[in-house]
């Protein structure tokens, strides 16, 4: 069976106050990830840290950003690419407090 070009894909992720993998590119495709809102669902401000990881390297895409009480934020300003075994991974300041949605697009390799 053929694979599919392009699939349009969302996953959702409570975060906790470990670093976790939220998604990880999958071999022979592309991922470009279209929006990655976090909304927070406590009476309580919570700080959230959003990396990308390729090749064991951690880069912070936000660092401990505020999301206030019953507010939301986007933590990408624009399209992040990852490459077939890049990961995103992140963690909040209290677990259970911030739920994140990742809109993204994967496409097979050429």
């Amino acid at each position: 069976m053929a694979s599919t070009l392009n699939q349009f894909k969302t996953t959702t992720y409570i975060f906790t106050t470990g670093n976790s993998t939220i998604y990880t590119a999958p071999a022979g495709k592309t991922t470009i990830i279209l929006n990655a809102q976090v909304a927070n669902v406590t009476n309580n401000d919570a700080t959230v840290t959003f990396l990308h990881e390729r090749s064991s390297t951690e880069t912070e895409l936000v660092d401990e950003l505020t999301v206030p009480a019953h507010d939301s934020t986007n933590v990408t300003t624009g399209k992040v690419v990852l490459e077939a075994g890049d990961t995103v991974k992140g963690f909040a300041s209290v677990g259970a407090t911030l739920k994140l949605t990742l809109s993204y697009l994967e496409t097979l390799d050429a």
